[in-house]
């Protein structure tokens, strides 16, 4: 019966792989964020949608005389037609360099970047000489004005760069933030000759520039400019508050003439909290970790948070009761540390950093 079925499909594959890929289309527009990666519906509706769309095509095919077979055997064809298909996940923007001419301190390094991707799909980049941002900009006419610069963790050996950098540009974008990912050099992976406080720092602090150079073009307030960073992407964030300057005003490169501190940060468990020793006048922050995490952050967050209150900087700080360290953003997480997200989202709001 398959093969049969199969045979008088015969010719209308294509016809019916089109009609397919439109009416998933056309549901991915009307539900965006089931087909994204870090959107909140599950990988059940997905498939749902999907089966949807695959038998609404398969009328429409039927009903021009384009196939002959009865919709009671559209199981059979299943496997035929849904695995070469796409996920329609949102592909990854254009990296913008944040030196075109080349980084320095990276003269004469040409070694490519390595890209790994695990099982489940998340990547992981490492061997960077090129540092670069990944713009995520909301939609026309949807943006609040502010903006984001989004690090990645990764033991500054790595990136953990999807679930701490591409899934949180995306879900921040979509509500209307301009975020941006960046990729810094990386100071402790295998004979790297960078250092944490020199050529890291100088990626982090070259992105708000950067940012904030063309915020006119897109349509960002340069007063509302922050940071959020992970793990050791965190402690980059720290030292962007800490070390910074308001720009030279006669350098020839427009880019340098902008201020490199952000206007607010936050720090998802951070790595060396306890070299966050904020001063009276550094930027609002919002800070987040887990109860299971080592206890370096686990304590060393809370105590960061109280360093915060005594030095009279506007803080926030959530402790989830589980999540351990890394988790990031993910559309699995259903605990309540995988909505943290949200609730930064408030904070901004109530800090008045976002207005809608």
């Amino acid at each position: 019966m398959k093969t049969d079925v199969i045979k008088r499909v015969g010719p209308t594959a294509e016809v019916w792989s089109r009609a397919f890929r439109q009416s998933c289309v056309l549901r991915s527009e009307a539900s965006e964020s089931t087909f994204n990666r870090r959107g909140a519906k599950s990988a059940e509706n997905k498939v749902g949608l999907c089966f949807s769309a695959l038998f609404a095509s398969l009328r429409f095919a039927r009903c021009r005389g384009l196939v002959a077979a009865p919709l009671r055997r559209v199981p059979a064809l299943l496997v035929t037609f849904l695995i070469p298909l796409p996920l329609f996940a949102a592909e990854i923007p254009k990296e913008i360099p944040l030196w075109p001419g080349g980084a320095p301190g990276s003269e004469g390094k040409t070694a490519p970047e390595v890209v790994k991707k695990s099982a489940s799909g998340e990547i992981s980049v490492s061997s960077i000489h090129n540092p670069s941002l990944t713009p995520y900009l909301p939609p026309a006419g949807k943006g609040t004005g502010a903006a984001i610069l989004v690090i990645p963790g990764g033991g500054h050996r790595v990136l953990a760069i999807t679930h701490e950098g591409y899934n949180v540009a995306e879900w921040l974008s979509e509500h209307g933030i301009a975020a941006f990912v960046l990729k810094h050099r990386l100071a402790r992976e295998t004979n790297s000759t960078y250092k944490i406080e020199v050529e890291a720092l100088a990626d982090t602090q070259r992105a708000m520039r950067y940012i904030r150079s063309r915020a006119q073009e897109w349509e960002i307030d340069p007063a509302r400019v922050g940071a959020i960073g992970f793990s050791a992407g965190g402690e980059l964030v720290n030292f962007a508050c800490e070390r910074f300057d308001e720009g030279k005003a006669d350098s020839k490169d427009p880019i340098e003439r902008q201020p490199s501190r952000p206007n607010f940060q936050a720090m998802i468990y951070p790595g060396t909290s306890g070299k966050i020793q904020p001063t009276k006048g550094y930027p609002p922050v919002f800070l987040a970790c887990s109860y299971t995490d080592r206890q370096d952050i686990s304590e060393g967050l809370a105590e960061a948070y109280l360093r915060f209150k005594l030095a009279g900087v506007p803080a926030e700080l959530h402790i989830y009761s589980t999540g351990g360290h890394g988790f990031g953003l993910r559309a699995s997480n259903q605990h309540p540390v995988g909505a943290w997200i949200t609730r930064f989202d408030e904070w901004l709001a109530d800090s008045g950093f976002v207005k809608r």
